[in-house]
Order: structure tokens, then sequence, then C-alpha cells
């Protein structure tokens, strides 16, 4: 009899318009993948048995990534899934509105907290390895000591040297009472650094077009008081200051500089308006020397301490950097300086966190430094169609769908993950009502097949009458 036939395609019909209702009624749920009904026949002898479900099987196309603003929303570019840990399971999802718990770990609304790569001891990523939960510490960033300063300068050619030059009266850092130098310069420029504590120091650095080439020795013999100066006549010198400490009736020998190099610079730096030394009240100073072409030739690394007078332990440590003046040049413009960074910063407390392309966790601190937290790992599946569906948009790995391929986000077929987007549904709306048109026709003629069989039966009990 055709009953049973008929019967099993009501059956098979109404388990499609159950999961073409299902598709329909999450066509707005955030990563959430279609299914489809799969049939196949039941057969016995020549006429067959009818159909039958043989599968549901979900259809892992990407959905359309909208964006929305919030840093926490995650949407995957290509075919990776999120790795989750849910009451101690593995789980994955395509769903990455993400939340921070007050404690750090980030999970979706469910509760299930996302996983990836660690960090080591030096702070970097650590790739490899099974993924573990990531949590993003609290704690504040401590303050670092400027250890290095890069910038590039251009020094004007036009400058000539000995004249047209400003002055600053700078203190040397001594004990004497007059323990003041000038300094002659054409151009300075202004940067911070950080001690040891985090505390910012202003850093001046003064340059003057000239190398400073000492005199040969001259004996000079003249009756001063304490605080008087000096005076140089008829050589073009610039003295170190000239004031007089100190007088003795018997000869001294006084230094003196004299600066006649075109092609040499001399600097001088100091820090928060003292003048670093050389332990003698004596400015130190450093050339830079520039060929023909206004290349520097000369100078280029240069390194600075900068002693705090710290003896008893509590204060900042002796500030010591490096400046590098790489790609410099001296050329017929305006002196300037360019691309200065420095790699100190003060202590900073956490703001929050930003997510990247590859899925590193960025923590944000308030004195602008970034360090990581760890890398969100995403997984991929040989046959993804073999997952099982576990609820909650989430599925577990299964003998069929293989072991799971772990990997960096922006790398193979898994794509980069968007920070601010979620992807949406893929379910086609006009496809789900088409398939439920056709379904309810299948519907149909199934129940038209069972009333054609109930007339049959008629006729055939009415022949008996």
């Amino acid at each position: 009899m055709g009953f049973s036939q008929a019967l099993s395609g009501l059956n098979a019909a109404s388990s499609s318009l159950d999961v073409l209702g299902n598709n329909i009624a999450n066509s707005q749920t955030v990563g959430y993948k279609s299914a489809g009904a799969q049939f196949a026949d039941v057969f016995a002898g020549s006429t067959g048995l009818g159909t039958k479900v043989s599968a549901v099987l979900q259809d892992f196309g990407a959905g359309n990534i909208e964006a929305t603003g919030r840093e926490l929303d995650l949407a995957v570019s290509g075919q990776g899934f999120y790795r989750f840990q849910q009451n101690g399971e593995v789980v994955y999802s395509r769903n990455g509105q993400l939340s921070m718990t007050p404690d750090g770990y980030l999970q979706n609304a469910q509760g299930a907290r996302i996983m990836g790569y660690g960090i080591n001891a030096a702070g970097n990523v650590e790739i490899g390895g099974q993924p573990q939960v990531l949590q993003v510490p609290s704690e504040e960033m401590p303050a670092s000591a400027t250890t290095d300063v890069s910038t590039t300068l251009n020094l004007d050619a036009r400058e000539i040297v000995g004249e047209d030059r400003r002055q600053s009266t700078l203190d040397t850092g001594g004990a004497a009472p007059n323990d003041e130098t000038t300094v002659n310069y054409h151009y300075s420029n202004n940067f911070t650094v950080y001690d040891s504590l985090g505390n910012p120091r202003n850093v001046t650095v003064y340059y003057e077009k000239g190398a400073q080439q000492q005199d040969g020795g001259r004996d000079v013999y003249y009756d001063a008081s304490s605080g008087s100066n000096v005076y140089f006549n008829g050589t073009d010198y610039e003295d170190l200051g000239g004031a007089v400490l100190g007088t003795q009736p018997d000869s001294a020998n006084l230094s003196a500089v004299m600066n006649d190099t075109p092609n040499t610079w001399t600097s001088r730096i100091a820090m928060d308006g003292k003048l670093l030394t050389n332990g003698a009240s004596m400015p130190q100073q450093s050339q830079l020397t520039f060929d023909g072409n206004g290349q520097l030739t000369a100078g280029g690394n240069q390194t600075f301490n900068f002693p705090t007078g710290d003896f008893l332990g509590g204060g900042p440590q002796d500030l010591t950097f490096d400046m590098n003046l790489a790609g410099s040049t001296q050329f017929g413009n305006n002196s300037r300086a360019s691309d200065l960074t420095q790699d100190g910063y003060t202590s900073g407390a956490l703001v929050g966190i930003t997510i990247e392309d590859d899925g590193t966790v960025m923590r944000n601190y308030t004195n602008e430094q970034s360090r990581p937290a760890g890398q969100i790992a995403l997984a991929n599946f040989r046959n993804p169609e073999g997952l099982q569906s576990v609820g909650d948009n989430a599925w577990a790995s299964t003998a069929a769908s293989g072991q799971e391929l772990l990997g960096e986000a922006g790398t193979g077929v898994l794509g980069s993950i968007q920070s601010g987007a979620i992807e949406t549904s893929n379910v086609d709306l006009a496809k789900q009502l088409v398939d439920m048109i056709v379904t309810q026709r299948a519907y149909q003629a199934n129940s038209q097949t069972i009333k054609t069989q109930d007339e049959v039966l008629q006729a055939s009990i009415n022949l008996s009458r």
C-alpha cells in the first residue's frame, strides 16, 4: 500500500520545515550557520518504502561582516573558528561578541572563555603548544628609564663659524659660587626623557658650528681679583665661562678653544637646565662631522650619562642613554630636528584593550604605552560539516570533523580578525522562503497520495457490497 510511502514523505517534509523554520528564526543570530535537510530513499523491493531524512548539514559559508564600533566585537574574515573553554570542555564558535570580566578573562555571553597563546617572561607572545585561557593582567605598568633617543637633524650649512650665535647661561652642577657657564650655539632642540622612577626630564642639546680645537698653550700673567674676567684680545677665541675663581702670584695655564672647521658641529647637552660636564665643571661635548655633500660621516652615535647624586638609594638611578643621529645632514636649509623618538616612559594604569588583525590582545596604559597580553588562536577542520552543534551557537569536534588545525589569525585559510565588527548569520531569507514553499508543496502532494490511496481502498470495499 502507498500509505507508508506517503507517510514517510509527510515526515520528511515536516522535518525539512523544522530546519527551515529554525534557519529563519536564527536569521539575526550572530555567527549562525544555516542548515539544510538531506533526504534518502528507503528501498525494499522494486517499489521502495518511501523516504527519510538522512542528515541535517550546516553551511559554513561566511556571513556578512557588519561594523559595530565596539572594541570587543570580533569577526573572522576567513574559515577559522574561535576556541573557547566552557565547563572544562573545548568548544568552537564564529560568534566573537566578547566582554571582559573583572579578573581579566575574555568571555562570551554564555561564560565560555576565549583561548589563545600566552606571553613569555620577556613579555612577548609565545606561539606554539596548546592554547590556554587568555587573561589580561590589571597591574600597573612600572616606569622605564630612557636608554635610547633617535632623531634626524639638518644643521644649516649657511651658518658661519663664530658668527650670529645665540647664548644660554647654564648651571654646571658644581659647588663653586660662580658655577655657571655661557653656551654659544647656532641651533638647539628640546625633548623629554624619563629617569628610572618615571620622572620626566627636560633635555636640551646645543649645536654650534665649528670644531673646538685646543690652543697650543700660552702663559698668561694677570693681576686679577676673584670674580673678575680674563679677556683675550687680538685672537678670535671663545672662553669656557671666563670667570676667575681665585688668584695666585705664580703663573697659571689657561685653556681656550678655537672654532674654525666649517663641516663640523660641536654639541653640548643639558638636562633640567644643568649642563653635562666632565667632572671639572667643563662642558662635555661631542662633534658631528659632515662631508662635502652634507652627509653625516662621524658622531652619529653618542652616549650621555647624567648622574643623579643619589647616594642613599631612594632616588632615581643615573640616567644613561644613547643618541642616534643616523641620517642627519648639513644642507643649506633651516636647522631642524625630525622623527624624534625615545624609549622611556612613566608608570601607567591599564585603561583598556585593543585586538589587532592577527588576534594579539594589546593592553593600553595611561602612559600611552601598549603591551601584549596574548594572542587569540583560531582553529580549522578538514571537514567542518562533521562538527556537532552543542547549542549556544557553538560546536564540538567529532571523529567526522577531524582534529583541530590551530594557527594564528592572518595565516592560511584561517582569515584575519576584525575588531569592532560581527559576522552576521549566513541565512538567505529569500532562499528559505522559496524552499519553504517547495517543501509545503511536497507535503501537500504526499497528503494527496494518502487521499488517493484512501479513495482506492474505499472503492475496493464498495466492490464487496
